[in-house]
C-alpha cells in the first residue's frame, strides 16, 4: 500500500487497538522468529515450553519489550524495512495513553451496560491483543488437526477459527507463510482474504503475484 494508506491504516489500528496496541516493528519481528524457530526453545511463543498460557504471555511480552524499547537489535535475519511512525510509537507506548483508553472503556461500560456482569468483560477489552496472540499460538499449536508436515506443532483449530478470522489455521500458514490466504481445504474458509481481496478491488492495497 502507499504512504498514505499505511499510516492510515497505522492510526485506524491504533485507535481499534487501544489499550492493548502492538508496535508495527517489535510485532513483525516476533512473528518472523516463530516462523524461523517454530516450536523450538527459540521461539518466542510457542506453548510447548511454558505450563500454561500466561506463562507463555509473559514471556513474548519480554521479548515484545526488548524490540519496542529498541536496545536489543534483532538477530540479522529479522531485520528489515518495517512500517515506522515514530511520533505515533512514542504515543501509543505512552503508560497514560493506555490508562486513558482504559478509562474511556470503562466509562462507556458505566453509562451503556444493563447489567453487573457485563463488567467482567473489561480485562478482556483492555488485553485484547495479548489474548488474541495467546489465543491463537495456544490453541493454534496444541489443538486441532494438520493438513501439512512442518516439522512443528502446528494445528488448524477450525471450531474455533471463526472467533479468529483465519487466523487459526496456523498448520496452513505455516506451510505457506507468504499465502495471503490462510485457507486450504475446500471446507476452510478465510475472512480476512475475503478483506484484502476486497481492499485490492478498491485499489487500496496491491496483492504481489507470488501471494
Amino acid at each position: 500500500m502507499n504512504k498514505f494508506w499505511e499510516r492510515f491504516f497505522y492510526l485506524f489500528t491504533f485507535i481499534t487497538q487501544g489499550s492493548s496496541f502492538l508496535n508495527p516493528r517489535a510485532y513483525a519481528i516476533l512473528h518472523r522468529m516463530h516462523h524461523a524457530y517454530s516450536d523450538t526453545e527459540k521461539d518466542p511463543h510457542s506453548p510447548h515450553f511454558f505450563k500454561d498460557v500466561f506463562g507463555m504471555m509473559w514471556h513474548t511480552k519480554k521479548i515484545y519489550f526488548d524490540f519496542v524499547s529498541k536496545n536489543v537489535e534483532p538477530e540479522k535475519a529479522f531485520r528489515g524495512n518495517y512500517p515506522v511512525w515514530p511520533l505515533m510509537d512514542r504515543i501509543s507506548d505512552m503508560w497514560i495513553v493506555r490508562i486513558g483508553f482504559g478509562v474511556l472503556y470503562f466509562l462507556f461500560y458505566y453509562y451503556f451496560a444493563t447489567a453487573w456482569w457485563q463488567f467482567l468483560l473489561l480485562p478482556i477489552h483492555f488485553l485484547m491483543g495479548p489474548i488474541h496472540g495467546a489465543v491463537v499460538n495456544w490453541c493454534g499449536h496444541k489443538y486441532g488437526y494438520s493438513n501439512f508436515d512442518n516439522d512443528d506443532h502446528s494445528k488448524n483449530t477450525l471450531p474455533m477459527d471463526f472467533l479468529m478470522l483465519g487466523e487459526l489455521f496456523q498448520n496452513n500458514h505455516h506451510k505457506s507463510p507468504n499465502s495471503i490466504n490462510f485457507a486450504k481445504k475446500w471446507y476452510e474458509f478465510d475472512p480476512s482474504y475475503s478483506v484484502i481481496v476486497v481492499l485490492s478491488w478498491m485499489r487500496i492495497v496491491k496483492i504481489r503475484k507470488d501471494l
